[in-house]
């Protein structure tokens, strides 16, 4: 998200001659107001709200992984571990960010399902699913942070569920949920995961 707020920001700069709006887009979001038409107001601008989805989804994030998450993505990939990510969102945002966090090097393209091109979302079983189906005979671990979604189909089909704390900058904030949507183990680190 702000990577793509910068990325308009910036265009914002060279096209409008808007000074730097990053932090009055972020300020916005943060308060839980419609960035982008309170971005035309301020600035005096009109442009088309689909103009700045268009832009804010299919820009080529600037996001790296921690240099943690690598070492702990390397050690699976030479346990021989078969990694997938399962992710609501577009086709094309959630591509570039893959792709931008070099995550090709550990996990098969294949088996990177995006919800846009998959046709469900979280909680749907059915992403689940093709994992199982794919791999039968196999034991599944699931890794998210998300508390309202994440958990709820992989316990019901036994899963081991793990769920990364928020180290204050999660997206999803986390508070307490019921059974169903609450994972078997908590992490504060991804170099936990290899303990489990």
């Amino acid at each position: 998200m702000k990577s793509a707020y910068r990325e308009i920001a910036d265009w914002l700069s060279a096209s409008f001659h808007v000074p730097d709006a990053y932090d009055y887009m972020l300020s916005c979001y943060q308060r839980g107001e419609n960035v982008f038409l309170n971005t035309n107001e301020k600035y005096n601008l009109q442009i088309e709200l689909s103009e700045y989805l268009t832009r804010y989804r299919e820009h080529v994030p600037h996001i790296s992984l921690l240099e943690e998450v690598r070492q702990v993505l390397y050690q699976l990939k030479i346990e021989n571990d078969v990694l997938g990510i399962i992710t609501d969102g577009r086709e094309i945002t959630q591509s570039n960010k893959i792709a931008a966090l070099g995550l090709e090097e550990y996990i098969q393209r294949e088996n990177c399902i995006i919800s846009e091109s998959f046709g469900y979302s979280k909680p749907a079983l059915e992403a689940y699913l093709f994992f199982q189906n794919k791999y039968p005979d196999c034991i599944y671990y699931y890794i998210g942070d998300n508390m309202e979604k994440d958990f709820i189909a992989p316990n019901k089909l036994g899963w081991t569920t793990v769920c990364l704390l928020d180290n204050g900058m999660n997206i999803h904030k986390q508070r307490k949920v019921d059974v169903q949507k609450s994972p078997l183990y908590f992490i504060s680190s991804l170099k936990e995961l290899l303990v489990l």
